[in-house]
């Protein structure tokens, strides 16, 4: 029985770290500021990658 809660409980914080990410990410984009790595990471993308849009 304990399993299953485990799973959930850590299913929905893994849920809430990730759309927090995304909200802190989208944030900083629109404030024209550059996210944190954490959040950048939580989210999948590429520090380095993200830093060098619009590079040229």
């Amino acid at each position: 029985m304990s399993t299953p809660r485990k799973s959930i409980f850590a299913t929905l914080g893994t849920f809430v770290e990730v759309f927090g990410s995304a909200a802190a990410v989208s944030n900083a984009v629109e404030s024209g500021r550059t996210p944190h790595a954490r959040h950048l990471k939580n989210l999948g993308i590429d520090v380095d990658a993200f830093r060098s849009i619009g590079k040229r």
